[in-house]
């Protein structure tokens, strides 16, 4: 690992870009892009809160007995501040429906949003100052991780969990006006509950990573208030956060150097999730559901599906015949069996029951997925980029009856470059605001609108108040 350094450390340079850091900084678009992602991760909690882990997660708060006033979104129950974290949090990646930032690569938007709200208390924050340290936060989370580099995540990290982490406590930094010494502190603090491994792909587990990263972001802010103290030079010490979880080219002069040019949430942005499914699949998504429309053909009609997907492509597709709608979400097999046999993808293809189903066990036999050296292309950066960015990817079908054709997709739905509409993010919220039998339609629209004119908002807690 690169451990040299002139000057201001790498710690103190990002405690003092948080500390500066300002909306008249931000470049034109950011306000609307950061404001859709915000819609998308409020989407999802609610959608997380009809999910398999909400009876789990409620029965481990009632067995700890504990009050607090810190919503849980999508429940209308209530909790301390940290764990209210803890489970909006999980509700937010518990359906692999949360957007993806693919430099770090994470979800940083959920444990953003989980921390932030869980934070407010009685206090009063306007949406401009909101949507100020949601994209402080994922400015520096997004940094750290092109700092890092995708290293860490092929030893096995879960960056959503280890260097997200640090979006939350950033934007908390942020929006709570810390100085930089005690952000200095906070960030020594959470990076010793810096966890997740990725073996837990395809389990509850998983979107748990979320919930303990967005704890520990309120928990490492409320003992820097409190005047704990920590390591100030965590991120490049020897012994640090970058020597320890990083691989031989993790920089941490990288991250501090990089803050701010461009903000990424504007350039290269977020990438909002058109399918609720882990992102390495979307371009054969896409591309299964572009052929089947172009064809016209059912599931009866295959008589081959290839899939070439680029070298990395499949890394975190562990599931080749899944068993639950956990499972599901990481089997490239099952995605494409499933967009062959149902034409769409939605939260219901990801249950138990769908991914059980006799029609989808009889397509197995006629799918081939497979890393193809050909799919990589000719991008310079192919090897700093994630399992569902780098290359591309080739969805052929053969026909029973001689009819075939393929399709290449470079990019999936709803990344940048194919951005999601304001009326696309409306229904996706209308469908998750559905999974919650709490929330119905009408507040959950006049939430969506809310969020659409999040700079003008005088108080996020209104928002709140329509979806918990």
């Amino acid at each position: 690992m690169n451990t040299r350094h002139s000057g201001t450390g790498a710690t103190e340079a990002i405690a003092s870009f948080i500390v500066r850091a300002s909306a008249a900084d931000l470049p034109p678009d950011a306000p609307e892009k950061a404001a859709k992602a915000i819609a998308d991760t409020f989407a999802v909690i609610l959608a997380g809160a009809g999910s398999e882990v909400t009876e789990p997660l409620t029965r481990y708060l009632h067995a700890g007995g504990e009050s607090g006033a810190s919503p849980i979104l999508g429940t209308g129950m209530t909790a301390g501040a940290e764990t209210a974290a803890l489970v909006n949090g999980t509700f937010g990646h518990a359906l692999d429906y949360d957007d993806v930032l693919a430099m770090m690569p994470a979800h940083p938007s959920t444990i953003i949003l989980a921390a932030v709200l869980a934070s407010l208390g009685d206090q009063r924050v306007s949406g401009k100052a909101f949507l100020e340290a949601y994209v402080v936060g994922v400015e520096v989370g997004a940094k750290i991780g092109l700092g890092m580099t995708q290293g860490h995540y092929r030893r096995g990290f879960h960056a959503t969990g280890t260097l997200a982490l640090f979006s939350g406590l950033a934007a908390l930094a942020k929006l709570h006006r810390l100085d930089v010494e005690t952000t200095r502190q906070a960030f020594g603090i959470a990076a010793s509950m810096s966890s997740g491994l990725r073996r837990n792909f395809g389990t509850m587990t998983k979107p748990l990573h979320s919930g303990l990263a967005a704890r520990s972001a309120v928990t490492a802010l409320r003992l820097a208030q409190s005047g704990f103290e920590a390591a100030p030079d965590i991120l490049e010490a020897p012994t640090g956060f970058f020597s320890t979880y990083g691989v031989e080219d993790s920089d941490p002069d990288v991250a501090a150097r990089e803050l701010g040019r461009p903000f990424v949430v504007a350039d290269p942005g977020l990438a909002l999730k058109k399918f609720p499914c882990c992102y390495a699949t979307h371009r054969a998504n896409d591309g299964m559901l572009s052929l089947r429309a172009k064809l016209g053909f059912d599931a009866a009609a295959v008589e081959r599906i290839i899939c070439r997907m680029p070298p990395g492509g499949m890394r975190v597709l562990t599931y080749p015949r899944p068993n639950t709608g956990l499972e599901g979400k990481f089997s490239l097999p099952y995605t494409l069996a499933a967009g062959a046999l149902d034409g769409k993808y939605t939260l219901a293809s990801f249950t138990d029951a769908a991914v059980r189903r006799p029609e989808i066990a009889k397509l197995y036999e006629r799918i081939q997925a497979a890393e193809d050296p050909s799919c990589q292309g000719d991008d310079p950066e192919f090897e700093k980029l994630s399992s569902g960015s780098r290359g591309f990817v080739e969805v052929e079908v053969k026909l029973r009856d001689g009819r075939t054709d393929r399709v290449r997709v470079d990019r999936a739905p709803g990344s940048p470059g194919r951005d999601m509409t304001w009326d696309e993010l409306r229904e996706k919220f209308k469908d998750c605001a559905r999974q919650s039998a709490r929330i119905g339609e009408k507040p959950a629209m006049q939430a969506f609108e809310a969020i659409r004119k999040l700079e003008q908002a005088d108080d996020i807690g209104k928002i709140v108040g329509l979806l918990h």
